[in-house]
């Protein structure tokens, strides 16, 4: 059991919200089938730091973490607030991922089906043959499995594999993305799942996948970036406020 004497709620609103953010990110990925059992990590910098992150105590259930469980990590490992256990895997790669890459202020690493079902094929690739894979053209990273997470180094290879992309497919593991906020990262997470279910259903069949044209895909990257705001607000916060609404009327105590 790890502890730190820091109070939790100190030192004003960005915290308190990017703990609520978080929070209610472990609710929804819950919600959506995307976690396993009490395992997996989902993590953010702490804002106006750059090197201490939120961590949930290991041993929750996604469906039971609240913004008042997470944990404040520095970047040596230690807890500076909070009280519960921190797991091996999840220090060994969060810790790392954030540290050498400052733009993925949101880090979060699954084991959800259908991406990590991807992952197994000898050729795990996203082929660009439906609408929602045309949104990570050229923006998905793989990396071949090398068992457990039991050091910085595999983290820092993880990180090194990544690069400038925001989704990192661990072969024969699972996936992490990562997202300059906890909306982004949550709304890359969500339809990166909702891509890879609709090609394993199409390769189920057993039929030869119809690919988007190359030049159609690009066009569509294109106007994706065109997208991204609605009426002069952001795409994915706009999701995620809208799922957030959800958990307000159903289960609001992932906010306390």
């Amino acid at each position: 059991m790890n502890a730190s004497p820091e109070s939790l709620w100190p030192r004003g609103e960005a915290e308190r919200s990017a703990r609520v953010d978080l929070a209610a990110c472990h609710r929804l990925a819950y919600r959506f089938g995307l976690s396993e059992g009490i395992d997996n990590h989902l993590t953010m910098i702490v804002p106006g730091r750059s090197d201490r992150f939120y961590l949930a105590p290991f041993g929750l259930l996604w469906a039971e973490v609240r913004a008042s469980d997470l944990l404040e990590l520095d970047f040596s490992g230690t807890v500076v607030a909070g009280q519960g256990l921190v797991e091996d895997t999840a220090l060994y790669i969060h810790l790392p991922v954030h540290r050498l890459k400052p733009d993925a202020r949101c880090v979060l690493h699954t084991h959800m089906p259908h991406a990590t079902a991807l992952g197994t094929l000898d050729d795990p690739r996203l082929p660009m043959a439906v609408q929602s894979a045309l949104g990570f053209f050229d923006d998905i990273a793989y990396a071949d499995y090398n068992g457990l997470a039991l050091d910085y180094a595999e983290g820092e290879r993880m990180a090194r594999a990544l690069g400038d992309r925001s989704v990192l497919v661990l072969r024969n593991h699972g996936v992490l993305v990562t997202g300059r906020s906890v909306a982004q990262a949550f709304e890359r997470l969500y339809f990166f799942e909702r891509a890879c279910q609709v090609q394993m259903l199409a390769l189920s069949t057993g039929r030869a996948l119809h690919l988007v044209p190359d030049s159609i895909v690009k066009a569509t990257v294109a106007q994706f970036r065109d997208a991204e705001s609605v009426g002069g607000q952001d795409r994915a916060e706009l999701h995620f406020r809208a799922l957030k609404r959800l958990l307000d009327r159903d289960e609001a105590d992932y906010a306390t």
